[in-house]
C-alpha cells in the first residue's frame, strides 16, 4: 500500500514538473521571439556587414540556453537551500543527489536548446536589406 501511493505520488510530482518545463519553455521562446524582435536593428546590421545566418542563430541559441542554465542553476539553490531549511525546522531527514541535481541542470538546458530553436531560426531568416529600409 505505501509503495503503491508513493508511486501515485511520484507520477504526480512528474507529471507536474513536466507541465512546469512545457510552460517554461514557451516563456523562454516568447522572450527570445521579443529578443528577435527588438534587436532587428542589430541583427540587420550584422548581416550587412557580412554576419552568416548559422553566426546568427548561434547567438540566439546560445543566449537561450544561458537564460534556461542560469535559471536551472537559481532554481536548484533555491531548492536547495528549502530542503535544508524545512526539513531542519520540522525534523525531516532529507538527501542530496548530485547526479540528480546535473540532471536537472542538463534539463534546463536542453529546454533552452529546444524552445530556443525558433526564435533563432527566426532572427537567421531575416532579410538584411529589408531589416535595414526599415530603419
Amino acid at each position: 500500500m505505501r509503495d503503491r501511493a508513493y508511486r501515485q505520488f511520484t507520477l504526480l510530482v512528474s507529471t507536474l514538473a513536466g507541465i512546469s518545463l512545457l510552460v517554461g519553455g514557451i516563456g523562454v521562446m516568447n522572450i527570445m521571439l521579443v529578443s528577435v524582435t527588438e534587436r532587428i536593428n542589430e541583427i540587420g546590421i550584422r548581416l550587412a556587414f557580412g554576419g552568416r545566418p548559422q553566426d546568427i542563430r548561434r547567438q540566439f541559441l546560445f543566449e537561450a540556453v544561458l537564460l534556461c542554465t542560469i535559471g536551472g542553476l537559481l532554481g536548484l539553490a533555491v531548492g536547495y537551500a528549502c530542503a535544508r531549511v524545512v526539513p531542519a525546522a520540522l525534523g525531516w531527514p532529507t538527501e542530496f543527489n548530485e547526479r540528480m541535481a546535473l540532471i536537472a541542470i542538463a534539463c534546463s538546458s536542453l529546454i533552452g536548446i529546444i524552445f530556443g530553436l525558433l526564435p533563432a531560426q527566426r532572427a537567421a531568416r531575416l532579410d538584411p536589406a529589408a531589416l535595414l529600409r526599415s530603419v
